[in-house]
């Protein structure tokens, strides 16, 4: 009827949409019978729109009636219905977008359109679906199903009864159910391909489980929850979600506490959601407490929630805990892999890899893979693309007390110290470059793993310090005195040479206390750039080296000393303090730190305005560097050349030779490039910015000058990235 009307009225599906409101596929389904009960005011704007009054009018309302009520008789109630949403919900944008779009969309012959929605406990996957089903609703005029799986508890509801479940929502009597789960798979299938309805399937526990379930194709739709990834379900697309943006989770906060009339502060809302991490539930949770409690504010229960050993505990409102929804998804593990994933709770840092989960854990390298893949597949921890793995924070502090519980102290204290005693020697090791490290072939390798793991290997050492292990920590802080050099912008220097010292002074050895000193008077020459500082430190290097006869440390003060006088113009004291610190590494043997001795006194001569002198400083060094006889260590000479190039490359151009001084310093900072050295790299850019503009070469040298920038910003000296930004810009 509806069809004939829009033909006699000459219109097209899409014209007659525009002029009623009422959306070209809701009219198709119409037409082609897929609806045969639309709404009341669905039917009254079409009549309006088509201008049919009388009998007519009235045949058409009669006949939506009609099947309204046809439904209504057919399709049991109470079974599988949607439930509500929450009206305060907030965020996800995207993900809603996301679902919409793939629900809405036509799908290709003989393929189901199909929705996975996975994430860790917390996350607010059933929240999200809900939400999307119920904006969803007009788009399936044959029905918004919902079934909860059972996916976490002991006991999943069976693909038999699921699909007994809905079928009979669908409208098919019990006896008229095949059997078996074919049959019944069958049925369901051929049902949903004629009908637009949508299915959510919440909280699936295995891809045996919810394969069944799925459409087969055709107009019917489906969702699915789960905290596994089920990733052996094909022809689905899926969406992964992790926590919610601050500033989103902070709006959550603000909607759920509406309700109190009263205003929080904003800044404690925002810590508060920082505390939960912006898992939803979480979230949830501190807004109920809250609102059930007027006399509190969100500041006190931040301060509350800021300890982390109450934590979990505080998270709690009523039946809502977030411990609980960690719990269910510790119950599928089995006990191995429980006991792997509470004793990763003791890594130091962030994140970690698999060789270190098998140190934790007790296992192998290739069992640990296992582990970390179950743990991620149940969304207890998060991977990324480099195989490193990491805990949100909430599940962190679940994973710890889990492992106060279930472990006796005398083995939490055994898997801690055999942890950070591997961190510390294979980090020892590491940072000596050119000796054997467990797993790490190379100096690349060593390199990548000391920066990757930094934050472990250096929680290790705070650790290991307290617990007095001082020959150790005293180890690894004199292993790092050349990494810290390639590193010199890491932000941990100056603890790691305190916590050397003070291990260094526990032993009674002022040899080795004066060398971890020099090391944090370099802490404060280049990194920190407090010479005042750096030259405190030096005097008392120097009182401790002189006391215990330690010629090198002598040496090595003198040439930090240098460093910060020739950095306050005292260029005559630096020069001579140079000097002495060269003479006395080259008396002693010692070729590496004579090398960079070399380097500074052609600094002190460059800056003093003796720019022959200077390159005739560094040239020797570079004779130095190229002879293979001179006893030189490998990686140094590998991390002293091009250093040495760019400076003679900007000496060239002090000296007018602009053109070799380009060449040279464009050598350098490949070299750079390749060695990873940031920070001079940074510099010499800046250096061929400036001698290529005197070339008149502008378009180089704005290059030179923006690229200068990126590596400025990436080291963290953001006034100097700004300022070679705007040389890069500027007018000609």
């Amino acid at each position: 009827m509806l069809r004939g009307h829009r033909r006699a009225a000459r219109l097209t599906l899409e014209q007659l949409a525009e002029v009623s409101g009422v959306s070209a596929r809701t009219l198709s389904d119409m037409e082609r019978g897929r609806s045969k009960g639309p709404q009341h005011r669905t039917v009254t704007a079409l009549a309006d729109a088509l201008r049919l009054a009388g009998a007519e009018r009235e045949q058409l309302v009669g006949l939506a009636r009609e099947g309204r009520l046809r439904d209504h008789w057919t399709r049991p109630t109470g079974l599988c219905e949607l439930p509500r949403s929450v009206d305060d919900f907030t965020g996800r944008a995207a993900e809603l977008a996301w679902i919409s779009e793939l629900m809405r969309a036509e799908s290709a012959p003989g393929a189901a359109g199909v929705g996975l929605v996975t994430g860790s406990a917390g996350l607010g996957k059933t929240t999200l679906t809900v939400r999307a089903a119920h904006v969803l609703r007009t788009d399936f005029p044959d029905g918004v199903y919902f079934l909860d799986l059972f996916g976490m508890s002991p006991r999943p509801l069976p693909a038999e009864e699921a699909l007994s479940l809905l079928l009979r929502a669908l409208g098919r009597a019990e006896q008229q159910m095949e059997s078996d789960l074919e049959g019944r798979a069958s049925s369901y299938r051929s049902l949903l391909r004629e009908r637009r309805a949508l299915i959510v399937l919440d909280n699936a526990a295995s891809e045996e489980q919810v394969r069944p379930l799925l459409p087969g194709g055709g107009a019917g739709k489906a969702l699915v929850t789960s905290r596994r990834l089920l990733a052996g379900l094909e022809g689905v697309h899926r969406l992964g979600l992790g926590p919610l943006p601050t500033l989103e989770a902070a709006d959550l906060l603000t909607g759920i506490l509406k309700e109190r009339g009263a205003s929080d502060d904003g800044q404690a809302v925002r810590q508060l959601a920082q505390l939960c991490g912006g898992l939803p539930l979480a979230l949830r949770i501190a807004g109920n407490r809250l609102v059930s409690r007027p006399a509190w504010n969100a500041a006190d229960l931040a301060a509350r929630l800021t300890n982390e050993e109450r934590r979990l505990d505080q998270l709690s409102a009523g039946d809502l805990k977030i411990a609980t929804a960690f719990g269910l998804s510790y119950e599928q593990l089995a006990g191995s892999t429980r006991r792997v994933f509470r004793r990763l709770a003791v890594v130091p840092g962030h994140s970690f890899d698999a060789a270190l989960a098998a140190v934790a854990g007790g296992t192998s390298t290739e069992g640990a893979w296992d582990v970390l893949d179950e743990l991620v597949d149940l969304g207890l921890l998060q991977d990324s693309a480099s195989g490193r793995y990491r805990f949100h924070d909430l599940v962190r502090l679940f994973a710890r007390d889990r492992l106060r519980e279930e472990e006796p102290e005398s083995e939490r204290e055994a898997v801690t110290l055999t942890l950070t005693e591997w961190l510390l020697r294979t980090a020892t090791s590491a940072g000596r470059w050119s000796e054997p490290s467990p797993g790490l072939a190379s100096q690349e390798e060593a390199d990548h793993w000391l920066r990757v793991n930094v934050d472990n290997w250096m929680g290790a050492l705070r650790h290991l310090s307290g617990a007095g292990r001082h020959a150790a920590v005293l180890d690894c802080a004199e292993a790092m005195h050349w990494f810290s050099s390639r590193w010199m912008h890491g932000p941990h220097w100056h603890e790691l040479f305190t916590l050397g010292s003070e291990a260094a002074a526990a032993l009674g050895d002022p040899a080795r206390q004066a060398k971890q000193v020099n090391g944090l008077a370099w802490v404060h020459l280049v990194p920190r750039q407090d010479l005042e500082a750096t030259l405190r430190y030096t005097a008392q290097a120097m009182e401790l080296a002189t006391r215990s006869g330690a010629t090198v440390q002598i040496a090595l003060a003198e040439h930090n000393a240098a460093g910060a006088l020739r950095r306050l113009g005292r260029l005559d004291e630096a020069i001579a303090a140079e000097t002495r610190a060269a003479e006395a590494f080259k008396a002693g043997g010692e070729i590496d730190p004579y090398s960079q001795c070399l380097g500074s006194l052609g600094s002190c001569l460059r800056d003093a305005g003796r720019h022959t002198e200077a390159l005739e400083q560094y040239l020797e060094l570079l004779a130095l560097l190229d002879d293979d006889r001179s006893g030189m260590t490998a990686s140094v000479v590998v991390f002293t050349r091009p250093i040495v190039l760019a400076r003679i490359g900007e000496c060239l151009g002090l000296l007018g030779q602009r053109p070799e001084g380009i060449t040279k310093l464009t050598e350098a900072i490949d070299l750079m490039e390749r060695t990873q050295l940031p920070a001079q790299q940074a510099l010499a850019l800046q250096t061929l910015a400036t001698l290529l503009a005197e070339e008149d070469r502008i378009g180089e040298s704005r290059q030179a000058y923006a690229r200068a920038a990126q590596v400025f910003e990436a080291v963290g000296d953001a006034e100097a990235s700004s300022r070679c930004l705007d040389l890069a810009n500027a007018a000609p």
